[in-house]
């Protein structure tokens, strides 16, 4: 019933029953993400708040928790500098560097092979880094567990990745992410957010692929409307979701259709247009709303009131992102070549630009490293470039800052990019809206294949990069 929390007891179970357009919003196939259960999940019915608020901050507890568990019992590591042995209980992780392109380790290809114009919509690697949730054209959800190879001492060659999870959604899916303090030790904490058109918000069980609750925001008229954008608070308590001159505020233990309205355009002032994308400072009490108005506002976390507008983009803004310090935010629109760079102490002027191509409407997403210093996009062309944002840029007027590295991931637009909070893998997803080519009747009378086996134009595909210059941690040969 309303008001109960999402989860309780077991994964799934005493939950709000979903309503129609929860049932007629799709299902869910695959066998469990986790199954069997790992050691430490918990059976003892607590509620969502206790869960939250018995859990420590990610950064206080080990950033992979039940993942590549041969660098966690693994080898301590000599300090590139002076040759130190790391302390005792600091494991080493393979660092990224981008001095050299990445090799490919494996990918998902024939999971989007099938269906003409399945393009993927973007990856995100789980918080604790054992899986990868993607969002594709056929409006489904897949989540894939880290490949079972990087799990053994000795790495061999990486067998093409199959999702373990697929949960189908009714409609365009227009965001999604993951609950902010997801463990895989704790299946409770397993949970996805996705907003898909003329649909509730959908709380989706990672554990199991359950619909374990629904938000459900209604407008001015009593009717069911979508959020366009989603964002847990890094506490997880709170659910933001973005809509046209509004954000709503949902608390992630109370499901329903209860929630606090901010608006961000009254009288004629304030943030107007679809809010697109919502991001929350890891430092300070605010937060970022990006609008397709081209217009990034900040705002205080506790009341939502505005604290400063951005004007610099030249598309709708489509996503953005804090660095770890809190201090700088990065800004990216659509059919927009710039990636810009606020400095948040100094607000309303851009620190830097960086240049991609993005000839399409389509959100193209761009990740930070987790030390912040390193920022990877892809583009329209199929090529991902990283750049080093410790680095002065150019002195001239509108300073560019210049590309690390750049090389050709595909031959097709590279609209998703993840990197992993741990290890040194690249998550990229692909594709793009295509007309087909007219088919000759003829052809397919004398026994072609029909349509619905031919195969996609374009490249349609999940890849995993390996980015370290490491030797002592080299990745396995890539898939054959």
């Amino acid at each position: 019933m309303e008001g109960e929390p999402p989860f309780d007891g077991q994964a799934g179970s005493n939950l709000e029953q979903p309503d129609e357009s929860d049932v007629e919003a799709g299902g869910v196939s695959g066998p469990a993400a986790k199954v069997p259960r790992l050691n430490g999940s918990q059976e003892n019915g607590e509620t969502a708040e206790e869960a939250i608020s018995g859990l420590e901050p990610l950064g206080e507890e080990p950033r992979m928790a039940g993942a590549a568990q041969r660098f966690e019992e693994g080898k301590k590591a000599e300090a590139d500098d002076g040759g130190e042995m790391a302390t005792e209980g600091e494991y080493y992780f393979p660092a990224y560097s981008f001095l050299q392109p990445p090799k490919l380790l494996t990918g998902s290809w024939a999971e989007y092979s099938c269906v003409p114009e399945n393009f993927l919509k973007g990856c995100k690697w789980a918080p604790d880094g054992t899986c990868l949730l993607t969002n594709s054209a056929d409006n489904t959800l897949r989540i894939y567990n880290l490949p079972a190879e990087l799990y053994t001492e000795e790495w061999g060659a990486v067998a093409e990745m199959s999702p373990v999870l697929r949960m189908m959604e009714g409609d365009t899916v227009y965001d999604y992410c993951w609950f902010p303090l997801m463990n895989s030790s704790d299946p409770q904490t397993c949970f996805v957010a996705s907003s898909s058109r003329d649909n509730p918000i959908h709380i989706w069980d990672a554990f199991h692929g359950d619909l374990r609750a629904s938000f459900r925001p209604y407008n001015h008229l009593d009717e069911l409307t979508a959020a366009h954008s989603l964002c847990f608070t890094p506490d997880g308590s709170q659910l933001f979701c973005g809509f046209n001159k509004t954000v709503r505020v949902f608390e992630t233990s109370r499901p329903g259709r209860s929630c606090e309205n901010r608006p961000t355009f009254a009288k004629k002032q304030g943030q107007s247009g679809i809010i697109s994308c919502i991001a929350f400072s890891p430092a300070q009490p605010l937060y970022a709303c990006t609008s397709y108005s081209k217009t990034v506002g900040l705002y205080s976390r506790a009341e939502g009131a505005p604290l400063a507008m951005l004007h610099g983009h030249r598309g709708g803004v489509t996503h953005a992102l804090f660095s770890p310090d809190g201090f700088h935010l990065f800004t990216g629109g659509r059919k927009d070549v710039e990636i810009l760079c606020w400095d948040l102490r100094r607000p309303g002027d851009v620190l830097f630009s960086m240049r991609r191509t993005v000839a399409t409407n389509q959100r193209l997403y761009f990740d930070l490293d987790p030390s912040g210093s390193y920022l990877l996009s892809g583009d329209t062309e199929g090529l991902v470039t990283a750049w080093d944002t410790t680095q002065p840029p150019s002195s001239a007027p509108g300073p560019v800052l210049q590309p690390t590295l750049q090389f050709q991931a595909l031959q097709d637009c590279v609209n998703g990019v993840s990197l992993h909070p741990s290890l040194p893998l690249l998550a990229t997803a692909s594709g793009q809206r295509t007309f087909p080519d007219l088919w000759d009747e003829e052809a397919e009378t004398e026994g072609d294949a029909p349509s619905s086996c031919r195969p996609a134009h374009g490249d349609n595909s999940l890849q995993l990069w390996w980015c370290s210059s490491d030797a002592g941690a080299e990745p396995p040969p890539a898939v054959p």
